[in-house]
């Protein structure tokens, strides 16, 4: 599987794109439009060892809903995630087996990488 969720309004998310430059045989899905599912989530949690790598401790419903003064399990992080794409760190890149989360510049360079060869 070769597939990119991102978010379109993202100015961020919008440079990524342009620099991994995928390809006509990458899926774009924007994830504002349409939620990760829970197997793909899974599938991702599988890969970087938690739910909690790939939650957004950024979003502005993580201060606003009081989630920072709880002790959140691995399966709340889950459950937020798939109620709110907010709470997903963005973009994710899918590239078959490999996996990039979020925006650093090594995540990027890295994907840029994949992406390309």
């Amino acid at each position: 599987m070769k597939k990119i969720y991102h978010l379109s309004s993202c100015s961020t998310n919008q440079r990524i794109l342009k620099e991994v430059k995928p390809g006509s045989d990458v899926v774009l899905q924007d994830i504002k439009e349409e939620g990760i599912d829970e197997k793909t989530l899974d599938f991702l949690k599988e890969k970087t060892g938690s739910y909690e790598a790939l939650f957004s401790k950024r979003a502005m419903k993580f201060r606003s809903m009081g989630l920072n003064e709880m002790n959140l399990s691995e399966a709340d992080y889950k459950k937020y995630m798939l109620e709110e794409y907010t709470f997903l760190k963005r973009p994710f890149m899918i590239n078959e087996n490999e996996v990039f989360i979020g925006n650093s510049k090594n995540t990027v360079a890295e994907a840029v990488k994949s992406f390309n060869n």
